[in-house]
């Protein structure tokens, strides 16, 4: 079986596979950014899911979260080194998008007409 339902592999893959976790990876690749910076080039994130998006990247130590006394007080996140090893796979993924989005819209206009004759 690719993955039982209760194999822990499944769960992982969900938290960091989900579109906000790989977008929040792929933007602190580049350097850390504090929760604002974040939030700013993240378009569209609300800021309910990127609190929660960060949270579960923590707790799997994929991303740490510094305080930074300043006022008011501020917070930085960046990548581990366990969250680094994601980012030959995020950039691949990611690169992917670009290269085949155009084919992919095909398939989805072609789909979407059969769909309609077969109504």
């Amino acid at each position: 079986m690719l993955s039982a339902a209760d194999c822990p592999c499944r769960l992982l893959l969900d938290q960091i596979a989900d579109k906000w976790s790989v977008l929040i990876l792929a933007a602190l690749c580049p350097r850390p950014l504090r929760f604002n910076e974040l939030r700013r080039q993240l378009e569209g994130i609300t800021q309910k899911a990127l609190t929660q998006g960060l949270r579960k990247l923590e707790r799997n130590g994929i991303i740490s979260r510094r305080v930074i006394a300043t006022s008011p007080v501020a917070v930085e996140y960046a990548i581990t080194p366990l969250g680094r090893t994601l980012e030959q796979p995020i950039s691949a993924l990611h690169g992917w998008t670009h290269t085949h989005y155009d084919a992919v819209a095909r398939a989805r206009e072609e789909y979407n007409r059969r769909m309609a004759g077969e109504s």
